[in-house]
């Protein structure tokens, strides 16, 4: 569990099922993440808690215990980097959950699991995305152009990432 100022996130849990559903299935979230399906069917949300219980956080509120949205961190530990994902409720955008969760996960990823190197992507027609990167410290590496295909489109995918050594480097201005 990670608490930050607002947040707690965890682990999910079979009981987050229907919020997942619920949010995640908005067509505005689905449209701009990789492999969240629209419309979400039944049972995917149990599906996807079993299969990412170990790399994943439910993001909650602090006072309430909400579900506002998803992330996790996927590590290659050969490589010793991860790749951060994530996706906010339409009802909670623009709150600043998505990078306060962020800087959160990245501090993890750095402190916990040792990593030396945390990135992430975000379509490019997305712009919100990669501001949240640039708050949690990552920096701008470039596009890759028409890099995936989501519901018969190309879709652009710009590349952030953050190092060790800048992390390191952020905390220290703190």
């Amino acid at each position: 569990m990670i608490t930050t100022e607002r947040l707690v996130l965890r682990r999910p849990e079979l009981r987050d099922a229907s919020a997942i559903q619920t949010l995640a299935g908005a067509r505005e979230v689905a449209f701009n993440t990789l492999t969240i399906p629209h419309p979400y069917p039944d049972g995917a949300a149990e599906v996807w808690i079993e299969k990412h219980r170990a790399d994943a956080f439910a993001i909650t509120l602090r006072e309430t215990g909400e579900v506002v949205g998803m992330i996790g961190v996927h590590v290659n530990a050969e490589h010793q980097h991860g790749e951060v994902g994530y996706w906010i409720g339409v009802p909670y955008q623009g709150r600043g959950y998505a990078s306060e969760a962020a800087r959160a996960v990245i501090d993890y990823a750095f402190s916990e699991l040792k990593l030396n190197k945390v990135f992430a992507e975000h379509f490019a027609r997305n712009p919100a995305s990669g501001r949240v990167m640039q708050k949690a410290g990552m920096t701008y590496e470039g596009t890759l152009r028409q890099h995936h295909r989501k519901w018969g489109e190309f879709v652009d995918a710009a590349m952030y990432s953050i190092l060790r050594t800048e992390w390191k480097g952020l905390r220290t201005e703190d």
